[in-house]
């Protein structure tokens, strides 16, 4: 029986379309979505290995059959057909690419800004650009490397600082005092890195709040108002948390890959990151950004748990705390170093040694 080749070429698209959403959504290939956002960037993954996949199955098949259709047989010593082009070909592979990178950009711009990409306060917060700024060259790019000139707009990441210091716990862990507070760049508002809320909690104060400070080579988290400091991470289930991070020495990165989100500390930035948990269980807390000789080793555990287990752990590390307190009254430090005499109070709480040294050296 001869089937039309257009019947054959329907065919060969179903199928290579209904591979292509197979794997495209069975790929395997990301780890445990573990908050709200991660559904957001997954389903943007998925529709471009979807998409990939479809193209791959389509040019690797022809380009199987072309050369075992096409190939040279025995006895023909002919040249083949002097084909010059094809424009109605031509336009077509070139418009089909260009919709499809339009189409991914589109959508990557829908889940950046459903994630929190894009804070719609962002613009009443951005100094106008004056005639002066105008015409400094690199004027924008210039200040996400050193401090901007004087300036009589209000310090945004100084403010920031000084607001995440009114707490005793991040003040303790901080050296905001030794790092200026660097200003934004004239005309393009905040330059700190920002995942702010959702679009429809933008403006709402998240329902956790937790410091983040970055040193080599460790993370301490601290929860304002509460006097917690402590060298893992607890969230729970359901809550949006945010996260304000600074660094205290050099560029480090937030990255926990089950957030599928992550986030830049430098010094002398107020960065800030926002996300709902979902899924309980313990996630290995990366950065993500070269920090020196043993960045490999910086590591932390978040731990994403129910609400009930969230507030007893929040009430074991208060009373934990009250009890270190008064064990340290009663200890004589004359003769030991800082380290010594707060290595046994911060045993418990997943605090190393090198930590304590890093912060006050």
């Amino acid at each position: 029986m001869n089937i039309p080749s257009s019947i054959w070429t329907l065919l060969i698209g179903i199928v290579l379309t209904l591979a292509s959403f197979w794997y495209g959504q069975n790929h395997g290939l990301l780890p445990a979505a573990a908050t709200d956002e991660a559904e957001l960037v997954d389903g943007l993954f998925n529709a471009m290995m979807i998409i990939s996949t479809g193209i791959f199955l389509l040019v690797e098949g022809i380009l199987i059959y072309s050369a075992f259709k096409y190939r040279r047989r025995a006895g023909d010593n002919e040249d083949g057909p002097p084909v010059e082009g094809n424009v109605p070909l031509e336009i077509l592979w070139t418009a089909i690419p260009a919709i499809i990178v339009i189409g991914i950009s589109v959508y990557s711009f829908d889940v950046y800004n459903e994630i929190g990409g894009f804070d719609p306060h962002a613009i009443h917060q951005a100094p106008m650009m004056n005639q002066e700024s105008m015409a400094m060259p690199g004027s924008a790019m210039a200040a996400t490397l050193s401090d901007t000139p004087p300036s009589t707009e209000p310090n945004l990441n100084q403010e920031k600082s000084d607001e995440a210091m009114q707490d005793p716990a991040t003040a303790e862990v901080r050296n905001a005092d030794q790092i200026p507070q660097l200003r934004n760049a004239p005309g393009v508002g905040i330059v700190a890195p920002t995942i702010g809320g959702t679009p429809d909690k933008a403006g709402k104060p998240a329902g956790l709040q937790v410091n983040v400070t970055g040193l080599q080579y460790a993370w301490l988290f601290t929860y304002p108002e509460t006097g917690i400091t402590t060298g893992e991470m607890h969230v729970p289930i359901g809550r949006e948390v945010e996260i304000n991070m600074t660094a205290n020495d050099v560029i480090h990165a937030f990255w926990v890959p089950e957030f599928r989100l992550k986030q830049d500390a430098i010094p002398g930035r107020q960065s800030e990151i926002r996300f709902t948990p979902k899924k309980a269980g313990d996630y290995v807390l990366i950065c993500a950004e070269l920090c020196g000789p043993y960045h490999g080793a910086m590591r932390a555990t978040v731990v994403v748990e129910p609400e009930e287990a969230f507030e007893k752990w929040m009430q074991e590390q208060l009373v934990a705390s009250k009890e270190t307190l008064n064990q340290a009254v009663a200890v004589n430090p004359a003769n030991l170093s800082p380290n010594e005499f707060l290595a046994p109070y911060t045993k418990d709480m997943g605090i190393k040694p090198e930590i304590l040294h890093q912060v006050h050296h």
